[in-house]
């Protein structure tokens, strides 16, 4: 529920309605603005009735949180939130570009690659240290040893460093190496892991999952609000439809409907949306003209002998070409890169 004080209400007002709130066993949350002062009460509705704030004279309205996510609805939170990962500042007037190989392979490809995007403007560097594989016998990444090389060439080259969790028993480990968690399209139901990962208060990356629905990815991001970590940012990256001409089918539809439900931050990954390095530039071209907040896109500094998702993954110059090519674009939607 929604409770809106009164423009005259005492500043103690705030604090005494809390109390009673969370006296009675209901979550409370405090959201002062300019013009009014707001209240959220999570929890039992019934309980709440009980407690006939529409009395108070103090109290403007009490309304229903309509969407069943309700830390991540605007219902509740009108402004956009802006995700701080190191410089980067997801949301607002920036358009952040996060790029990086699928994988880390080795100290050379990695350090290489992250040269070469920092260079042409990336924010940040993506590489998973641990990968979910659809075969048991595809590179699954080198664990602990890949993190170590992940958050010294993040130090080297000054870009945070954001990367999967696949285990809440990796947790640990990552958290001590990360700037950010990434939780990917095949654990964005994984609840257990969603709870952990929100206790760590980390920023957290959280995927689409390939045959989720909307409303299924921001009642994942609920899980983690709820577990107390607002610095989520959602990732509209591709589902998997009837069409096989490519690897996913980007759902670009899901960005302003996203941007008008909730006000986490939006990215697009337009590698795995399409699956095919030529597809990437004009869909990350698409996504920014459509109002997502930034792009995670795959580099990698010689695709051919990728490890892993070589055939969606950019050379370096296109890479650079990329960003060259987006700058117009971005600024003609009001924004900065």
């Amino acid at each position: 529920m929604i409770i809106v004080l009164r423009p005259d209400a005492a500043p103690e007002a705030a604090q005494q309605i809390l109390e009673r709130i969370e006296a009675a066993g209901l979550k409370p949350l405090h959201m002062p603005g300019s013009e009014r002062v707001v209240l959220g009460a999570l929890g039992d509705e019934r309980v709440l009735a009980e407690l006939q704030l529409e009395s108070d004279p103090r109290v403007e309205s009490v309304k229903p949180i309509l969407a069943p996510y309700k830390l991540v609805s605007r219902e509740l939170h009108p402004h956009d939130t802006i995700v701080r990962i190191g410089g980067m500042a997801i949301g607002g007037g920036r358009f952040e570009v996060i790029a990086g190989p699928c994988a880390v392979e080795n100290r050379e490809q990695l350090r290489n690659t992250a040269v070469a995007v920092k260079a042409a403007g990336a924010s940040g560097l993506r590489a998973g240290a641990y990968k979910p594989r659809t075969s048991p016998y595809g590179f699954a990444g080198h664990g602990p040893a890949g993190l170590k090389l992940l958050r010294e060439v993040g130090d080297e080259t000054g870009l945070p460093v954001i990367t999967e969790v696949m285990d809440t028993a990796d947790l640990d480990i990552i958290v001590n190496h990360a700037d950010a968690l990434q939780i990917g399209a095949r654990n964005m139901q994984n609840f257990a892991l969603l709870r952990a990962v929100g206790k760590t208060r980390l920023p957290v990356v959280l995927k689409r999952g390939m045959s989720a629905k909307i409303e299924e990815l921001l009642l994942a991001a609920e899980y983690l609000l709820a577990a107390g970590n607002e610095q989520v940012v959602v990732v509209e990256r591709g589902i998997r439809t009837f069409e096989t001409a490519t690897r996913n089918t980007l759902d670009l539809n899901a960005i302003p409907y996203i941007k008008q439900k909730t006000h986490l931050p939006v990215l697009v990954d337009p590698s795995h949306g399409t699956g095919i390095r030529d597809f990437v530039a004009p869909m990350a071209l698409a996504a920014a003209a459509c109002g997502a907040d930034g792009l995670l896109i795959e580099v990698h500094e010689n695709p051919a002998v990728a490890l892993s998702d070589g055939a969606q993954s950019l050379y370096p110059h296109q890479f650079e070409a990329l960003m060259a090519t987006l700058r117009p674009v971005v600024k003609a939607v009001g924004r900065e890169l």
